[in-house]
């Protein structure tokens, strides 16, 4: 579309929450704002698209949010939008009659495949921000949450140490990461955990108990086995289960860290990365530039194809892998 037709852009939040969505949120309207570009806030994700829960936003209105967890403008999943074009007839409708020009979608690929839709169905202009603690988007080398997740985690299991050594205690802790090992794998190696077990690597609980058996007559008398919910063992619940009738000489325990991994105020990292990222998408619309995510490679600012950022999903560093197993010895 012409760069000078850019006069509204609409920004929201989809999918699960991370820290550093509201840094991001702050950076596309005071961006927007800079460039004479209308900000406006929808609410709750594509549900807001549809509902037409729009609000415009001033510079005061994104005040006092960068050290905020969560999003101010509220987050919602719609899988029917990615099978339903009747819904985003809607949404399209609503984005015109309002006069909003362009969308900037932050969140992961589940919302990156919506917003793919829209510029292909509509020719809609959308760019992405890519904001998920998982880390799991292909095309960038950190999303928004990751780094505040993973020092979530790690504070939280170096309490769990001090306690398992207290009690010689065996602790199975799930971390989050539904289909990737990231949080898990920096995780384990930032805490010194005994073992690791995620959907990347196949293992098996055998392993896992042979390997913790060889520790115990390091005399090792405690120890952190962390598990990515993702994990094709199941969760630490049930990995735990199995492994007390296999490790008799241990007392076993189980904590699944959850949701708190979302919340908190992001890191000085996700504050940046988010705060890059969104002044980058403003950018990248005024420029014409349209059905891509904007994301980071190599220290560099870097736009990918919606297609390619949903096509599979990033891998994890081999050499990541093999330092966790060298320095759990």
């Amino acid at each position: 579309m012409d760069n000078n037709k850019i006069k509204k852009v609409g920004v929201l939040t989809s999918g699960g929450d991370a820290p550093g969505m509201n840094a991001a949120i702050r950076s596309v309207v005071r961006s927007c704002i800079y460039n004479n570009i209308i900000p406006v806030g929808i609410y709750r994700g594509y549900k807001g698209l549809v509902r037409k829960n729009f609000e415009t936003m001033e510079s005061h209105s994104v005040s006092k949010i960068i050290q905020l967890g969560g999003t101010i403008l509220k987050s919602s999943r719609l899988p029917e939008f990615a099978t339903d074009k009747l819904l985003r007839k809607m949404a399209i409708d609503n984005l015109r009659e309002d006069m909003i020009d362009a969308l900037v979608v932050i969140g992961g690929d589940g919302s990156f495949r919506g917003a793919d839709l829209l510029v292909k169905e509509f020719g809609f202009p959308v760019v992405g921000i890519p904001c998920t603690i998982d880390n799991d988007i292909y095309g960038t080398d950190l999303t928004i949450g990751f780094d505040t997740a993973i020092n979530t985690a790690m504070e939280a299991i170096d309490k769990i140490r001090d306690t398992a050594d207290s009690h010689n205690h065996l602790f199975f802790v799930e971390v989050m990461g539904r289909d990737a090992g990231f949080i898990a794998t920096h995780t384990a190696i930032a805490t010194g955990a005994e073992a690791t077990i995620i959907p990347e690597v196949p293992t098996s609980i055998e392993n896992i108990c042979s390997y913790m058996k060889t520790e115990r007559r390091k005399n090792k008398t405690s120890g952190i086995v962390i598990v990515s919910e993702g994990s094709e063992l199941g969760s630490a619940v049930e990995i735990a289960s199995r492994a007390s009738q296999l490790l008799p000489e241990y007392k076993i325990r189980v904590v699944t860290l959850g949701h708190i991994q979302r919340g908190g105020s992001p890191s000085t990292r996700d504050r940046v990365l988010a705060s890059m990222l969104g002044n980058h998408a403003v950018d990248a619309l005024i420029e014409g530039k349209s059905g891509i995510m904007v994301g980071l490679k190599g220290g560099q600012i870097s736009y990918i194809p919606f297609k390619e950022a949903c096509s599979r999903h990033n891998p994890i560093d081999p050499d990541m892998l093999r330092i966790a197993k060298i320095l759990s010895i």
